[in-house]
């Protein structure tokens, strides 16, 4: 009798120490699992970090091309209309000598063309303002449209940085919820082995009970 008992014994101190084993093993892979999913999870955010950063840096990029080829715009139109001026004035003057040297019959016809090509470069101006108008409204679509993709884009991010959150946390609910059930499975089981084990130590004393009077 001594000996069954320390053999029930013994099986008993091996059974919960196995089981003592299984839950320190479950918790480390859970551990281990969760570990994981945070590295995963800040190797992620880092990676939209970075991609937001080379947004910024690409809409920094595009502000400074668009100002420097505004300024480059406006100093070749600057030019230009200061070459058309000085041509608007030699023509004139030019006029002027021929209008002062022709015979008088070709006064009138001189007058003519001279006012044509007064118009003609007064045409050039007005061009040349209603060009500049038109890059000026240009810039500032091409700003708008840039504002506007970068600001898609950040929104675009942060929908994806939020469901993926959700996602993770969802997981890590799912993950506690299955820690609770084994949690729960392993109590039952430890009450099912005692019950069982009271049972067996029972009707081993009562057997040794019996073989005792029976003797």
């Amino acid at each position: 009798n001594h000996c069954i008992t320390v053999i029930l014994l013994t099986f008993q101190t091996n059974i919960l120490t196995e089981l003592k084993n299984w839950e320190l093993n479950l918790i480390q892979q859970h551990k281990l699992q969760m570990r994981q999913e945070k590295e995963k999870h800040d190797t992620q955010v880092k990676q939209l970090q970075n991609e937001m950063e080379n947004l910024k840096e690409l809409l920094r990029t595009y502000e400074i091309s668009i100002s420097r080829k505004d300024e480059v715009v406006i100093t070749n139109l600057t030019q230009a209309l200061e070459k058309q001026k000085e041509r608007v004035a030699l023509m004139r003057k030019f006029t002027l000598w021929r209008i002062q040297h022709v015979k008088a019959k070709q006064e009138e016809y001189a007058i003519r063309m001279a006012d044509k090509h007064f118009q003609t470069a007064l045409m050039k101006k007005v061009w040349a303002a209603w060009r500049s108008v038109s890059e000026e409204k240009w810039k500032d679509k091409v700003a708008r449209a840039c504002q506007l993709k970068a600001e898609d884009v950040c929104v675009q991010l942060t929908n994806d940085f939020e469901a993926k959150i959700a996602e993770l946390t969802a997981a890590l609910e799912l993950t506690r919820s299955e820690l609770l059930r084994l949690h729960t499975e392993r109590d039952q089981y430890e009450d099912t082995m005692k019950k069982a084990f009271m049972r067996g130590v029972c009707a081993l004393n009562l057997e040794a009970m019996t073989m005792f009077q029976s003797k």
